[in-house]
């Protein structure tokens, strides 16, 4: 389990994000369409998982406006946001905003996800929902870089992701 802070407060999740040099572990998350989606899904591309708690935070609306800055410059690059949010919270803010060059995720049916890559928030406020972490993955789903954020109302550091593709 990883030890986080909320404003200063420490938090648990479920585990630890998967080691640097791994392979991820599959997935199935729900699009904003309400279809699923898997890691087998986007084999080819290369993928920045910006995971967060809400989209109706500052910091998390914070991080998918610029992940989908940068990912608008990136080649084979995908931007998938995920979180526990309806699909129907991602669509109003993706639309309100514009955001056109990310692929919201949905992890509200069971987060299996969360569970999965050690993500859950198991007490405190926030509990049940994610930590805020980016994970890159390469071509073939290998994890190539890995940020649990210290504290959930910090930004990630987008920079050392981008550099990790």
């Amino acid at each position: 389990m990883a030890l986080i802070k909320l404003k200063g407060n420490p938090v648990n999740t479920t585990g630890t994000l998967p080691q640097v040099g791994s392979q991820a572990s599959d997935f199935t998350l729900v699009k904003t369409d309400l279809s699923t989606v898997s890691l087998s899904d986007f084999k080819g591309s290369k993928l920045v998982l910006n995971i967060f708690p809400s989209i109706d935070t500052s910091t998390c609306a914070t991080s998918v406006r610029k992940f989908n800055e940068t990912a608008s410059n990136l080649t084979n690059t995908k931007v998938l946001c995920i979180s526990r949010d309806l699909p129907f919270a991602q669509t109003r803010f993706c639309g309100a905003e514009g955001l056109e060059n990310v692929v919201n995720l949905s992890d509200f049916k069971d987060g299996s996800f969360g569970n999965t890559y050690g993500l859950t928030i198991t007490d405190g406020p926030l509990a049940g929902l994610h930590s805020r972490a980016v994970i890159v993955l390469d071509e073939n789903g290998m994890v190539k870089h890995t940020e649990q954020v210290e504290d959930i109302v910090d930004e990630p550091n987008y920079e050392k992701a981008i550099a990790a593709l």
